[in-house]
């Protein structure tokens, strides 16, 4: 599923990111790859916050929609 329809303050794992080559080494730099584990803090309108190992980051609808998670 789109990260932005995973449940709310639960632990998820990626599955597939659905990029290009330059945003998909944009995100595995920000701690977003195949495996990585985290946590889905809000979804507004598409857009979500994540915590990631130690921080929090804000992604849009266009690249929310393209990781997947389970």
């Amino acid at each position: 599923m789109p990260i932005m329809l995973a449940p709310l303050h639960q632990e998820v794992r990626v599955m597939k990111v659905l990029t290009d080559e330059k945003t998909k080494k944009h995100l595995e730099s920000l701690g977003i790859f195949i495996n990585a584990k985290l946590v889905v803090l809000s979804c507004v309108n598409g857009g979500v916050v994540v915590a990631i190992k130690n921080g929090r980051l804000a992604l849009d609808h266009e690249i929310a929609s393209k990781i997947l998670v389970a």
